[in-house]
């Protein structure tokens, strides 16, 4: 079948694209239409309706590394708007990008009520480059174009009518196309044509100041301002010729091929190839064992799923504390607008908190987010597979514990795996799920599932110490460590890793998560630390002085609230023990932490924990905050060419330390 097909009816062109998924705008799609603009010089009306799920969602980003071919989008969107027939946009699911675009080319929109609309190009660090940033505030005003264009938000379709972006909202397409037709106005002049939108100074600067933060460096938010602003300043004829050109060299640059890269990673890193062609089992009910923020927040997070939860704790005094952390979360969901009372009530009677195992006897999936000892944990999952039914899934949440110690006895084994959550795991999207020798492809099948219907980005990872995540960030903080021993303090390492784009540095995050974990996660290792090992005790000392952290006031800084403030008394610590005293730059810094990670990310890589590097790339920017617009630390290692340079310095500041990844060694 054809991607666009047409069909006369009478003096109506009935034109309807099928390019499934998402009827992206192929170099097919584009050519179709540009076939059916032809074909409607005889017609009175088009109707354009697409079939499937949705909309027009976006262009063809696969032809992005490409040059541009023919017919552009934007000689298609001109095209239809220039025709003598009237264009009518039956518009569903999702209107998104040259999507939008297109149904701005048209001369009337009519709107499924559940319908919304985006113009996501900066999430890939694009601009429009149909005419969007220029047609759009012509047609709903410069506020709302503003911030569609430079966040990418939803808006939905109500909202849209509002602002004048549609003419007819319905719940019956059809229908409300036959009524249209059978009196429709007269055809109004092109989008283009409109008089240029008027931009509030103070609005201007607002939103410059509102995007800053979120931004972390990236740019693409202020080009998308820049093009609004054409709008406001030129004609269409001179704006949207800027604006296409812009789009164009936008897609040659390092953050778009970046956030490119993101956006695929995330796709195959949740399709990995041991689950293909796999059915997963079904799951209705969970028993999670341990109430505290981890577990309350695995719970929350299997209730917006729709799953029962029985939550288990030692006590019925830690049961009902548990379920008040879980109605805490709940609350606060209410508050932001995320859930309203009459659903909090009904996702509370699906939470039970009890001390009693066999509440759980029909469980589909036991998992313990109990704390980080081995005995404790092994006890917890005997108690599971004793109680729930025998094919049950068990998980553990364990961040660094060998699964395979947390299963050993464990009857059907190939129904055991990690599943590892961030905090706070109501909020966080990554999951690591983690597969260990025994463990079925249909056991991870059923966990890929879970964890996308939980909204969740999972990635699969193979077992070693910390897995994929932490294994990285502790190869991330002994390098930051060694910065400290050669002459650099904890603010200007924070501030370098900032300006990269990171949310916060080592030291601000270890003061936020606790000194005390890395600490008892050191001293796990004691034993097996080789003797020439570059070890740096600063840390421990911190923990041992009671400077825990944030919530003890004290850390590696100390607090005033929330606020991190230099500690004389910690930097004279700090120098007293460096064994150098070496200045290094914000640039000197970030090479050297970035190559700890690349090299270790490596690492993991020739070792099969990760199947892609795109996996570590994922775990690295939604589970650390590695900056998206730099494609995480994987792909942005494939950008530097003095990548080896700066791992071969590294290594020799601690050669006995470092175990360089094959693709460095030599």
């Amino acid at each position: 079948m054809p991607s666009v097909t047409t069909k006369m009816v009478e003096d109506i062109l009935h034109v309807t694209i099928n390019n499934p998924p998402v009827n992206a705008t192929s170099q097919a799609v584009r050519q179709g239409l540009m076939r059916a603009v032809a074909e409607a010089s005889s017609a009175r009306a088009v109707l354009l309706r697409c079939e499937g799920r949705t909309w027009i969602a976006g262009g063809d980003m696969a032809e992005f590394d490409r040059p541009a071919q023919a017919p552009d989008l934007p000689d298609l969107v001109a095209a239809i708007e220039a025709s003598p027939a009237a264009w009518v946009a039956l518009l569903h699911g999702t209107v998104l990008g040259g999507g939008l675009e297109v149904a701005l080319g048209c001369h009337h929109r009519i709107a499924h009520a559940g319908t919304r609309f985006a113009l996501p190009e900066v999430s890939i660090g694009l601009i429009p480059g149909a005419g969007g940033t220029q047609r759009l505030p012509r047609l709903v005003g410069f506020e709302l174009a503003c911030d569609m264009a430079t966040t990418g938000r939803m808006v939905e379709a109500e909202t849209f009518k509002k602002a004048g972006g549609v003419d007819v909202l319905t719940h019956d397409l059809e229908r409300a196309a036959r009524v249209f037709l059978a009196d429709m106005p007269a055809k109004p002049g092109p989008i283009s044509a409109r008089p240029r939108p008027i931009a509030d100074p103070a609005f201007i600067e607002k939103t410059r100041a509102k995007l800053e933060k979120p931004a972390k460096g990236a740019k693409a938010a202020f080009h998308n301002l820049e093009a609004l602003l054409w709008a406001c300043e030129t004609d269409f004829a001179e704006g949207q010729p800027r604006e296409r050109a812009l789009h164009l060299k936008l897609r040659q640059s390092d953050e778009s091929k970046a956030l490119r890269h993101a956006f695929f990673a995330e796709r195959a890193a949740a399709r990995p190839a041991i689950i293909k062609g796999v059915r997963a089992k079904e799951i209705s009910e969970v028993a999670i064992v341990g109430g505290g923020l981890m577990g309350a927040g695995i719970a929350v997070s299997m209730l917006f799923a729709g799953l029962k939860v029985v939550l288990l704790e030692v006590s019925p005094e830690a049961a009902e504390a548990g379920r008040t952390r879980i109605h805490t979360i709940l609350e606060g969901a209410v508050k932001r607008g995320k859930l309203d009372m009459s659903n909090m009530t009904r996702l509370q009677s699906h939470l039970m908190t009890t001390d009693d195992y066999s509440a759980a006897k029909n469980a589909d999936l036991g998992l313990e987010a109990v704390f980080e000892d081995l005995a404790v944990k092994q006890q917890v999952m005997a108690k599971l597979a004793a109680t729930l039914p025998a094919d049950a899934l068990l998980a553990t949440n364990t961040s660094y514990l060998d699964p395979h110690a947390i299963f050993a006895g464990i009857q059907n084994p190939a129904r055991c795996l990690g599943l590892h959550y961030f905090s706070p795991a109501h909020i966080m999207k990554l999951v690591e799920v983690v597969a260990l020798d025994t463990t079925a492809p249909e056991t991870l099948a059923t966990a890929f599932a879970l964890a996308k219907r939980q909204k969740k980005s999972p990635v699969l990872s193979g077992v070693c110490d910390g897995f994929i995540g932490n294994r990285m960030l502790a190869a991330y903080r002994r390098a930051a460590d060694y910065l400290l021993d050669d002459g650099a303090l904890p603010a200007q390492i924070d501030a370098a890793m900032r300006g990269f784009g990171l949310p916060m540095g080592p030291y601000e995050l270890q003061d936020l998560t606790g000194l005390q974990i890395a600490y008892a996660n050191r001293r796990r290792q004691d034993a097996s630390r080789p003797a020439s090992e570059r070890y740096v005790d600063i840390g421990d000392k911190l923990v041992e002085m009671g400077r825990t952290g944030q919530r003890a006031g004290k850390g590696w800084y100390r607090y005033e609230g929330r606020t991190p403030l230099e500690d004389p008394e910690v930097n004279a610590l700090i120098r007293a023990a460096a064994k150098r005293q070496i200045t290094f730059s914000d640039q000197e810094i970030v090479a050297r932490l970035s190559a700890a990670l690349i090299n270790e990310g490596q690492r993991i890589l020739d070792e099969g924990i990760a199947a892609s590097a795109g996996d570590i790339d994922v775990v690295q920017m939604l589970g650390y905050g590695f900056p998206r617009w730099r494609g995480g630390p994987m792909h942005y290692g494939d950008t530097l060419e003095n990548l080896p340079e700066m791992v071969a310095d590294l290594t020799a500041q601690s050669p006995d330390s470092w175990v360089l990844a094959d693709k460095f060694k030599g």
